[in-house]
Parts: structure tokens; C-alpha cells; sequence
């Protein structure tokens, strides 16, 4: 493996990962909060993440398995590790209470409401206490998710790039969603950024455990595990995540109509690019 390439891995997981300071920023210098551009964006984060689980990460997770294990064995052991992935991530759901759960949708507008609240204390440190979880949460989340995007572009350059975006994507509402409570309990905008983006650099966190710990180990059954793992934690996210947020925000048929672009997208980037 070339350190070029390690490099690259490593950048893009650095670039998905700070998107949730970008979060925070928009609700800082925005008033209102966009809720078709996030219900497409958050549409088309999914519909990137299913098509290259599906039909690039899956797939190739079973050449890799076929090539080391045989033909019949590989099949069962893709689909082993696929549902294997789905079950992770729903574990780590399962572990973050829900009403801290990091996908809860906040808005830009409640920056505004620290102006019109009660300044009670004890309502702040809840707050505080709400905001500090989530970017714990968050953190927690972020690091298979880092794992994903350097395994992958290590392997495939193109496929981590394709996934570093659609991560980068659904990291911005996360980034939002620290940000809000720790600026309306704190009053201060640096605290608010810096947790949103610690929340976010966790990604290099999963990628520094990837390098230290799998970089030594890696063979064609490692990369079939690996990359059955991935589609699967990547499918669960869209389907239990980035779609119930993207109709959150109230425009339906845009998430859709982003869920389709994503897939076109990746459709025609890869058949052009492979």
C-alpha cells in the first residue's frame, strides 16, 4: 500500500468529519433554517449510500470472499457480515438513550429562542448536559463511519470519495444538532463549534483504528468483511436515519426526489470513472 494512498484515506475521512462544524456555522449565521435543500441533501446523501452498498460494496465483497474461500462459502459469508453490519450500528443505537439520540432534529431558528427563554440555571445545565451527550452520541457514531470511508478509499479511491460526500452530507444537521443546545445553554459560540466539530474529527478516530489496527492484517477475506460490514452499517444508517430526517424537515417528496438524484449520480459517476 502506497503512502499516497493512506494519505488520501486519511484526508477524506478528515473532510467528511468536520462537516459537523460546518452544521454548527450555518446556525450561527443563519436565520432560518433550509428545510428543502437539507431534505434533498439529506435524500441524496441516502440514495449515495444505498447504490454504492448495494451494488459496489456488497459485490465487492463477495469477489473478495469468492477469491479466498470459494464460490459457495463467499456467499454465505457476505451476507454473513452484511447483516452483521446492520446489527453494529443498531447496537450502538440501542446503547444512546432516545431522547439524547443524535439524529433529532433540530432547527437554525432555535438558536433564537436563548433570547426568549426563561434564564433559569437548571434549564441550562440540561441543556448543556443535552448538547455534551449528543456530541458523545455523535462521536460514538462517527467511528465506524471513519472506518468505512478509509477502508474504502484505500481499496477504491473512487467509491471513498462518493463515500466521504455522502457522509459529509449527513454530518451537517448532526453538526447543527450539537451546536443548538451547548450555544442556547452556554451563550457562546466558540464552545458550540468546538464540540460540533469534536463531535465530527471522531471520524479520523475509526480511521487511525483501521490503519493501526486492520493495516497489518489485510487480505482479500479481510476486505470482504470489511466491505460486507460498511454496506451494511451504510444501508442502515440511510433507512433508519438519513430518510426519517430528510421527511422531518417536511418536504417528503424532496427527500425522494434526492434519494433518486444520489442514486443517478453514483449510477453514471461510476460507469464513467471505472
Amino acid at each position: 500500500m502506497e503512502t499516497q494512498d493512506i494519505l488520501f484515506a486519511f484526508l477524506l475521512t478528515f473532510i467528511a468529519g468536520i462537516s459537523t462544524g460546518i452544521g454548527s456555522l450555518l446556525a450561527f449565521f443563519t436565520t432560518k433554517t433550509n428545510t428543502k435543500f437539507l431534505s434533498v441533501a439529506l435524500g441524496f446523501s441516502a440514495g449515495v449510500m444505498i447504490f454504492i452498498s448495494m451494488i459496489e460494496l456488497y459485490q465487492g465483497s463477495l469477489d473478495y470472499f469468492n477469491s479466498a474461500n470459494g464460490e459457495n462459502s463467499g456467499k454465505w459469508l457476505t451476507i454473513v457480515f452484511f447483516f452483521g453490519g446492520m446489527f453494529i450500528i443498531a447496537l450502538i443505537d440501542k446503547l444512546i438513550p432516545n431522547f439524547e439520540n443524535p439524529h433529532e432534529i433540530r432547527m437554525v431558528e432555535d438558536m433564537s429562542e436563548k433570547n426568549n427563554s426563561v434564564d433559569t440555571s437548571k434549564n441550562f445545565k440540561k441543556l448543556k448536559r443535552v448538547g455534551l451527550v449528543t456530541a458523545l452520541a455523535i462521536t460514538i457514531h462517527n467511528v465506524p463511519e471513519g472506518l468505512a470511508t478509509f477502508i474504502t478509499a484505500l481499496q477504491e479511491p473512487t467509491t471513498g470519495i462518493a463515500i466521504a460526500i455522502a457522509i459529509a452530507i449527513h454530518n451537517i444537521p448532526e453538526g447543527i444538532a450539537v451546536a443548538v443546545p451547548i450555544y442556547y445553554s452556554t451563550g457562546s459560540r466558540k464552545k458550540a463549534f468546538f464540540w460540533s466539530l469534536l463531535s465530527g474529527l471522531s471520524e479520523m478516530v475509526g480511521a487511525i483504528l483501521g490503519f493501526i489496527i486492520l493495516m497489518p492484517f489485510l487480505s482479500a477475506g479481510l476486505f470482504g468483511a470489511l466491505y460486507a460490514i460498511v454496506a451494511g452499517i451504510m444501508v442502515y444508517i440511510s433507512f433508519d436515519t438519513l430518510l426519517p430526517a430528510a421527511r422531518e424537515y417536511g418536504e417528503n417528496h424532496l427527500a425522494v426526489y434526492g434519494l433518486i438524484l444520489g442514486m443517478i449520480v453514483m449510477a453514471v459517476s461510476l460507469n464513467l470513472l471505472m
